[in-house]
């Protein structure tokens, strides 16, 4: 077994069909999700995630039925039934079916759940190389549903990471529309520079992560200075560290950044030395 969804009431293994052609999400992109994490029997944040997948929901103008709460126990009883040896992917997904009054408006009351989760081995901690964007930028609040975990997101992501492959690097550094740093096509980015943690300040173009979130207070409560600040492509040109914060691989060392070849650091190490001693306190098997 390597993925459980819950769906109508019922767990089935592997990948159901869930969606046809004419469903309003299938071609028109009305779909939100989130991700959480499960490995060494531990569940960190589950509880914000399940959370945030209603709020993006809610955002994308959806009307999701389920509440934090039940998502979270369905979660918690995925990660049992896997096991506390398995590395997985926690996946909450919302999305409409059918259309609304206006030419491509939504149904709220055709919203659907499903809870995906599924084996994901965590990243090897060797780290990561890093590249700067250069064909796309992150969308304004005004030009996409940027306070949404939404699907319909990504595909500008992936464009990234498609440019980024081809330059050989593992994922780039993307910029938000005024031109400074954002994030990186899948997670949130820190810097470090004379020992005091950086990173973009949430401005509406991208999710403030739940990991990154967690790795503020974190190091602040051991403290770390951290600051929550504009900053600009130079900066990371000449950074004493770089380190990334997101579901898939939480805390991971970047070891090149454009032509840079770097070191996991003493704050990145400390922000992800705090981060496994936090995740083991959040145990559910």
């Amino acid at each position: 077994m390597d993925t459980l969804t819950f769906w109508e009431g019922k767990w089935h293994e592997g990948n159901p069909a869930l969606m046809g052609p004419r469903d309003h999400a299938f071609w028109l992109g009305s779909i939100v999700f989130d991700g959480g994490r499960a490995y060494e029997g531990c569940g960190p944040d589950l509880d914000l995630h399940a959370a945030r997948a209603v709020r993006s929901a809610r955002t994308l103008g959806l009307q999701p039925a389920q509440t934090a709460d039940e998502i979270l126990a369905l979660s918690k009883e995925a990660v049992r039934r896997f096991g506390s040896k398995a590395e997985l992917y926690v996946r909450p997904m919302f999305w409409a079916t059918k259309g609304g009054p206006g030419p491509i408006s939504i149904d709220p009351t055709s919203t659907r759940f499903c809870l995906c989760v599924y084996v994901s081995p965590l990243p090897n901690g060797q780290g990561l190389s890093l590249g700067l964007c250069r064909t796309i930028r992150r969308p304004t609040p005004e030009s996409a549903p940027t306070a949404a975990k939404a699907s319909c997101l990504y595909p500008n992501s992936s464009r990234g990471v498609a440019e980024i492959l081809a330059r050989g690097f593992q994922n780039g550094v993307v910029l938000d529309a005024l031109g400074n740093v954002a994030e990186t096509c899948s997670s949130n980015i820190f810097l470090v520079k004379d020992g005091v943690a950086i990173t973009p300040i949430a401005n509406g173009t991208f999710l403030a992560g739940i990991t990154r979130n967690r790795t503020i207070q974190l190091l602040r409560g051991s403290g770390t200075r951290v600051e929550e600040r504009t900053v600009l492509p130079g900066e990371l040109d000449s950074a004493d560290e770089i380190f990334t914060t997101g579901n898939a691989g939480k805390v991971q060392p970047v070891i090149r950044y454009e032509s840079r070849e770097l070191q996991p650091g003493p704050i990145g190490r400390k922000a992800a030395q705090l981060y496994r001693d936090y995740a083991h306190t959040q145990r559910i098997c």
